[in-house]
């Protein structure tokens, strides 16, 4: 345990401070029980536990509204992962109601809504495009560390998607797009 307080002192910072299990057990590799010494450091208060597998270590200028963000880009880190749908949508003021705590990504991965707690849920929704046909579609959010679909592509991944467009002021979308 002193060694992983005295390894998160070092990496952490209040840009840096999302961990995944796998991050830490790279950084402990005399550890046979990284799962065992990351259970005792929750217990403890050392870490906070988003969601599996990923960890908050709560630091001096830690910006808590991001972490959601931040666990979503950790938890598929292999993957090809785009905010998108409903999140950036209701960013660009085209649906009413703000999703709280819920964020939607478009993934190369599997179809999967992730419980991260008290921080909300995030949902990834599996899509057979690549890359290269997304792009002048997306840009990154440094902040969140995560690309971000265009108003366009959001709205296109929404009928692909066959999701509730009810939500939808399409007056507003058609000046976007």
């Amino acid at each position: 345990m002193k060694r992983l307080i005295s390894v998160l002192r070092d990496l952490a910072d209040g840009e840096s401070c999302v961990f995944s299990a796998s991050d830490l057990a790279g950084v402990l590799p005399e550890c046979e029980q990284v799962g065992v010494v990351l259970s005792r450091a929750v217990k403890a208060g050392v870490l906070e536990r988003i969601c599996r597998g990923i960890y908050f270590y709560p630091v001096r200028g830690a910006r808590r509204e991001n972490l959601l963000f931040h666990a979503a880009a950790r938890l598929r880190a292999g993957e090809l992962n785009y905010l998108s749908l409903e999140t950036v949508l209701s960013e660009e003021g085209v649906i009413s109601q703000i999703p709280m705590n819920w964020i939607t990504l478009m993934s190369s991965g599997r179809s999967h809504v992730v419980d991260c707690g008290k921080y909300g849920r995030i949902e990834f929704v599996h899509t057979e495009q690549r890359a290269g046909e997304l792009v002048g579609e997306l840009s990154y959010d440094g902040e969140r560390r995560l690309w971000r679909a265009s108003l366009k592509q959001a709205m296109r991944d929404m009928r692909v998607t066959r999701r509730s467009r009810d939500l939808i002021n399409e007056e507003v979308a058609r000046e976007f797009v």
